[in-house]
């Protein structure tokens, strides 16, 4: 697997271990032992931690955020995680909860900073001494230095080095956070504030000590597979890029590990593309000045916490999962949804509406085949029960949606955009747009760089995953 860390080996190897205890009904029994038999004593492979204990109870918070729990939801100690697992498959739904931070594993990063690395020639223009309003920059022994008690992290300094030897250190998840929703807590670890986070998944994806973890679902949907209940599977439209198999493969592959039906959460984008083609025209024969596509949670999330006064300019369109689990309704009546998804901000649309009952990441998917020994390509192939055109499963990468409602339109099409990644560059873009100076009249948003190939949750490289999907 190409888009694979350490940390999230060590996530999928639980996944496979949990998934494994639902099947064979040996989940509680065995669940405390995970810890010690992952981590043992002697010999201890492959050490990502100081010492044995650190990593084994890292290990009991990542088992806990799998549950369906959060690191924070622990007040005992000494609960055991067969009483965690035990709760979690008597439980019809979980709270909502999207994402963890396990402190045990925080490395509590230095705060966000500025810094004169070696490349400082101690320049006869010293524009960075000229530049800093606070004159916090000194020449010692021919070099800048920052007084970090001075220094307020402007940036002009850095701005004006010639030689950019002055960068900016900060924790890799504050960085990757476009919503500034996380930073330091009074004990220097790390505090998702949930107000603020958009859910796009982007601390998850880019904390090196696999400090931030998803609060799963894997045990409801395996308990109620091993139960024998009714359930249907959504597949998002990035689905048939993240295994190297054909899309009745999948399907297959999900019939035999014991869903009901499979349906195309890209039929959903066909329809999706048609209304929002026609609510585009009325909208803008209305004298409106742009609208933005609904699709992405993340980035409609974003737009409405920063950059209020582009809101009302968010497309009514639903987003293809709500027709399509309209279209699963009808097709399965009494079935249990279960969306699977690339992305983190998917099981906040879920939580706040009626499309899905439950979310599975494609990891989480994974896992669940190998815990079956079920090879994909081996599975007797059938077609989903609701299947889409290419234009639909088109919405997965980052432009595809533009596409597919433009080619709805009779006529000249409308000046349009695509922003995809929610970075200083599309925050950029949407002040002006929410300025009323942007230069598109249709837009396209996505909270991922490339689109949801690029999706925190996935398998694949995007790459790869892109060039599956074809043009």
């Amino acid at each position: 697997m190409p888009n694979e860390t350490q940390t999230s080996r060590l996530r999928r190897e639980l996944m496979v271990h949990l998934a494994r205890g639902i099947q064979e009904g040996t989940l509680a029994e065995r669940v405390d032992r995970l810890p010690l038999e992952l981590r043992p004593r002697h010999p201890r492979p492959d050490p990502l931690r100081c010492c044995v204990h650190s990593e084994r109870a890292i290990l009991r918070y990542r088992i806990m955020a799998l549950l369906g729990f959060g690191a924070e939801d622990e007040t005992d100690e000494l609960k055991p995680l067969a009483a965690y697992a035990r709760e979690a498959l008597a439980r019809r739904r979980r709270d909502d909860r999207l994402l963890t931070v396990i402190d045990e594993a925080c490395s509590a990063c230095e705060r966000g900073r500025h810094t004169v690395t070696d490349a400082c020639r101690g320049c006869a223009a010293r524009p960075c001494t000229l530049a800093c309003p606070k004159h916090a920059i000194r020449l010692e022994y021919g070099r800048a230095v920052i007084d970090p008690a001075a220094c307020v992290n402007c940036g002009k300094c850095r701005d004006l080095c010639a030689f950019q030897a002055i960068h900016k250190l900060s924790a890799p998840c504050e960085r990757a956070c476009p919503a500034g929703a996380i930073a330091r807590g009074e004990d220097g670890k790390q505090v998702i504030d949930r107000a603020r986070c958009v859910a796009c998944g982007q601390c998850l994806a880019k904390c090196p000590f696999g400090a931030v973890a998803e609060v799963s679902e894997l045990v409801d949907v395996a308990g109620a597979l091993a139960r024998g209940e009714a359930l249907v599977a959504l597949l998002a439209p990035a689905l048939a890029t993240q295994f190297d198999v054909s899309l009745p493969h999948l399907a297959g592959a999900l019939r035999e590990a014991g869903f009901q039906g499979v349906v195309e959460v890209a039929a959903g984008a066909d329809a999706v593309a048609r209304q929002e083609a026609a609510e585009l025209v009325e909208r803008l024969e209305a004298g409106e000045p742009v609208l933005t596509t609904s699709c992405c949670p993340a980035f409609t999330g974003l737009v409405r916490a920063k950059f209020p006064a582009l809101a009302p300019r968010i497309s009514a369109t639903p987003t293809p999962l709500a027709v399509a689990a309209g279209l699963a309704e009808a097709r399965f009546p009494g079935a249990r949804r279960v969306f699977i998804s690339p992305c983190v901000a998917k099981r906040r649309e879920v939580l706040e509406g009626d499309g899905a009952h439950h979310v599975l990441t494609v990891e989480e998917l994974g896992s669940l085949f190998l815990a079956r020994g079920l090879e994909i390509a081996a599975c007797a192939p059938v077609d989903p029960d609701l299947q889409a055109s290419p234009a639909g499963r088109g919405f997965a990468a980052a432009g595809g949606v533009r596409a597919a409602v433009l080619a709805h339109l009779a006529g000249e099409a409308p000046a349009s955009e695509a922003l995809a990644g929610l970075g200083p560059d599309t925050q950029k873009a949407l002040r002006a747009y929410a300025s009323g100076k942007g230069p598109a009249r249709f837009l396209e948003g996505m909270g991922c760089e490339g689109g949801c190939v690029s999706g925190p949750c996935t398998l694949a490289d995007p790459r790869l995953a892109k060039r599956r999907l074809g043009p």
